[in-house]
């Protein structure tokens, strides 16, 4: 039987945000930061890879660990973490890894001579008297780089741009000369930060970080987070240097804005920051970006799902889904983990998962792991509290007649099934006090068709979720 693709697309226990998707020789590579399991702060770990072969996206490889926090001459002791990477190939054919450490305004390129070896420090981008791009009086902080590369010119778009910070214009591109290194023209601004924003188009949905840049026949699309943060938006030019036009949303990690199922300002998951970018494989395109769980900022995991281009070049936001790169929904039986949960919410909505006192004493619904960052535990949700909702799409239902699910935790409730998330309760599975995982089940018929599956806690204490089975 064929393996199924999931969100998230890598293992449970691993969590890699920040994804930028390359095709190298008929094999997907996937190049981000990395976040540490229970982190107390952004892209802990060094930087790994994963990839898969372009024609089965569900075979995903560890390439290993291809370059430490401690390679940086500016970083001996491993002080500073490296935040988002992206990757080009050079006029010489080589790899080169741009980065930004998170106390330094510069930006820090590597270079390897295959796509997921152990990248070598290579350099600082700097201007040819020497001096660091970032250094210079009147430049502006070097953060989250995204690169091009067309012949002898590399283009490299850097920046970010709080709400409200006058001080910080918006995204920047400086264009590099063959070395990879030097800088040949800019910084120019290529899109508008909020306070600049005003008669731009970018209004409300303005630069805020975590460019990407990608090339689709004449036509650049530019890829970054806006001032909202859990959305990923593009604007497009003709032209790698001016021009940008705010083209829209292509995702939002909490589904914003979707109005197909729900209200479109209702959240559907608890969102926070976004990166990602966009990539062709095979002749369809998808947009990775990445989800946030453990009820913090700072265990992120990589998420994708297919998106259309349309023929004005327009890109129609997509749903966040359960599915992503699986090409259509997933078999309507059998067991799947309830960590592929693409809703998670309960009545009190929350845009973000943030820092209050609510996310700190475990009143919401949290993706999680046993274990400690790197052991292979397969996750699963906790706090399912009254009201507590998780959402998965999309099956393809046929014949199914009952619905098992896996509990512990001290709870003493049911869990209802639904199809929609304001749908008619189609069955419910009681559930008791126990220590350990501990099987339920009840007769529930899921209609024939491509469902979406919701699993609604109602009752006292706090349930763990570990998986559902359909029958």
């Amino acid at each position: 039987m064929k393996k199924q693709g999931f969100n998230p697309y890598l293992p449970s226990w691993e969590y890699i945000p920040d994804g930028e998707p390359y095709v190298f020789n008929d094999r997907v590579y996937v190049y981000g930061s990395h976040d540490r399991f229970n982190g107390y702060v952004y892209c802990l770990n060094d930087y790994v890879c994963w990839s898969a072969p372009s024609r089965d996206l569900t075979d995903w490889r560890y390439e290993g660990v291809i370059y430490q926090k401690t390679d940086d001459p500016f970083n001996p002791d491993g002080a500073m973490c490296l935040y988002a990477p992206d990757v080009t190939v050079g006029p010489d054919g080589r790899y080169y890894l741009f980065y930004v450490l998170d106390k330094v305004s510069v930006v820090s390129v590597a270079v390897c001579d295959t796509p997921a070896g152990k990248y070598k420090f290579y350099g600082y981008v700097h201007y040819p008297d020497g001096t660091r791009l970032g250094d210079r009086a009147g430049d502006q902080p070097q953060f989250d780089p995204g690169v091009l590369t067309e012949g002898q010119k590399t283009y490299l778009y850097t920046g970010f741009c709080a709400p409200g910070d006058t001080s910080r214009n918006g995204a920047m591109l400086t264009v590099l000369g063959p070395d990879m290194l030097t800088v040949r023209e800019g910084p120019v601004f290529a899109a508008p930060s909020q306070p600049y924003s005003q008669g731009t188009g970018f209004e409300g949905h303005e630069f805020f970080e975590a460019p990407s840049i990608r090339k689709k026949g004449d036509t650049y699309y530019f890829v970054y987070s806006s001032a909202v943060m859990h959305e990923l938006c593009y604007a497009t030019s003709k032209s790698p240097m001016t021009g940008f036009t705010y083209g829209g949303v292509i995702v939002s990690n909490n589904d914003l804005h979707i109005d197909t199922y729900k209200p479109a300002s209702m959240p559907i998951y608890y969102g926070g920051n976004n990166h990602g970018s966009i990539i062709e494989i095979n002749g369809k395109w998808y947009i990775f970006y990445h989800r946030h769980t453990n009820g913090t900022n700072f265990s992120r995991q990589g998420c994708a799902e297919e998106i259309k281009i349309l023929e004005d070049g327009s890109i129609p936001q997509a749903e966040i889904t359960s599915c992503g790169l699986n090409g259509g929904p997933l078999r309507g039986y059998g067991e799947y983990p309830a960590y592929i949960a693409c809703h998670l919410y309960m009545k009190e909505e929350s845009l973000y998962t943030d820092f209050t006192s609510a996310w700190m004493n475990n009143q919401f619904p949290k993706i999680t792991q046993d274990g400690r960052d790197g052991d292979e535990e397969i996750g699963y949700i906790a706090n399912m509290k009254d009201s507590a909702t998780a959402g998965f799409k999309y099956f393809d239902c046929r014949g199914v007649r009952k619905v098992k699910i896996k509990v512990r935790g001290y709870c003493r409730g049911a869990f209802e099934v639904k199809t929609s998330w304001n749908g008619p309760v189609l069955g419910s599975i009681p559930v008791v006090y126990t220590n350990i995982w501990k099987e339920y089940s009840a007769d529930i018929a899921i209609p024939d068709g491509i469902q979406s599956l919701y699993f609604t806690y109602t009752g006292g204490g706090s349930a763990g979720f570990a998986s559902f089975t359909l029958e």
